[in-house]
């Protein structure tokens, strides 16, 4: 029950994607530029990326089951809120509130897998997990798009609340039977395995990744939409490939983990996320819709095949006791790195929009995003850091 919790958790906080297809009619809804809209995925990510660190710690010393349960609810309420947002400032307040719920929830989830199963079965858990976290990314564009077309933009967020709510009752009824879940007593101050090699080359890792991956999520709509001039339900469909392929391949990641070693599939799917953001690179408005889907399903086999192994190995870098420290960990990595990629990418799309218009500035900025991924994917290839072990290393650890 712990790890569909945490999966059914992850699915619905990764609807957050049905957004991702709405930013154009969000920036003309409220009269702000395609670059300026971004703060509305910053004020969500980079609200749940400190929230979930500190949702772990807590998860450390009260058991992961009732920090995840407040996130639950905290989110379904939050999502009542868009029925009366009528301006960009009150929709900026419900995303960073709507991400402190989501860093309860996203700091918890890997703890309440690996607590609840043997360590020979987390590769698998947490492939189930991410599965979860792909199905919803998937999802939501689809959602997304169709939503908007019927019932405007407010529809992308409001669709969720009675989802979170009843998953919060659900979670709030299993409680007590998940409270064998509670970490043992703490061994070592935490910091110790914070500055562990292995931790800070997983962390690092999570952080590029993302930041790369975002691209895709910031532009990728204006381009599918704007320049290829699809309908905003087709669009979805297309945008969906990247989390769609991410979730299909999420699973195999989990077993390979647990079968043979984290290192391979981890640094295959860099090398594969490094092509697609490349190929997307290379793109135009007279480029085969086949191409494209190409290029964004690369970009989420890619994703896929890298996070579970690398977070399998953040998780392993930690004693039971602070499991709930090293999933606050694993996602605060991420969301950094999705934060700084949305700043960074937005900036470099920006400055070469106003001088040679639309494409270039995409191109660039995918440009970018492929460079910082390849140096990623060069430090996963670098020996030493914890990164050769699967289930001996998880085992080791415990």
């Amino acid at each position: 029950m712990p790890v569909l919790l945490a999966a059914l958790g992850a699915l619905l906080m990764s609807l957050a994607s049905a957004i991702n297809i709405v930013l154009p009619a969000m920036a003309d809804a409220f009269s702000v530029e395609a670059a300026a809209i971004r703060w509305v995925i910053i004020c969500y990510v980079l609200t749940y990326a400190f929230t979930a660190f500190a949702a772990g710690v807590l998860a450390d010393r009260l058991g992961p089951e009732p920090v995840f349960t407040a996130g639950l609810w905290l989110c379904g309420v939050t999502f009542l809120g868009y029925l009366v947002a009528q301006s960009y400032g009150t929709v900026l307040v419900l995303r960073a509130a709507q991400g402190f719920g989501g860093g309860l929830v996203y700091g918890t989830a890997p703890a309440l897998v690996t607590l609840s199963l043997p360590p020979e079965r987390h590769g698998r858990g947490l492939g189930l997990m991410s599965l979860g976290l792909g199905v919803g990314l998937g999802l939501g564009p689809l959602l997304g798009g169709v939503l908007l077309e019927h019932w405007g933009w407010s529809s992308t967020f409001l669709f969720r609340a009675p989802l979170f709510l009843a998953l919060a009752v659900v979670a709030q009824s299993q409680a007590r039977r998940l409270g064998g879940s509670m970490p043992g007593p703490r061994r070592r101050p935490a910091l110790v395995d914070l500055l562990r090699l292995s931790v800070l080359r997983a962390a690092l890792l999570a952080f590029l990744s993302n930041y790369a991956q975002f691209a895709v999520w910031l532009l990728a709509p204006f381009f599918l939409v704007g320049t290829l001039g699809l309908s905003p339900t087709v669009g979805g469909l297309v945008f969906a490939l990247t989390p769609l392929a991410n979730a299909l391949v999420a699973p195999l990641g989990g077993w390979a983990t647990d079968r043979v070693s984290p290192r391979g599939p981890l640094a295959c799917g860099l090398a594969l996320e490094v092509a697609g953001l490349f190929l997307i690179a290379t793109l135009t408005g007279a480029s085969p819709l086949p191409l494209v889907g190409l290029a964004m399903a690369l970009v989420g086999l890619g994703v896929g095949l890298f996070q579970v192994p690398n977070l399998a190995l953040m998780m392993a870098s930690f004693p039971p006791a602070q499991q709930g420290v090293a999933g606050g960990l694993a996602f605060l990595s991420r969301t950094m790195g999705s934060a700084l990629g949305v700043q960074v990418t937005a900036a470099l799309f920006a400055a070469r929009l106003d001088r040679e218009g639309f494409l270039p500035a995409f191109h660039t900025a995918f440009l970018g995003a492929g460079l910082v991924c390849a140096v990623g994917a060069v430090v996963a290839l670098l020996p030493g850091g914890g990164g050769t072990g699967g289930r001996g290393a998880v085992a080791r650890r415990r």
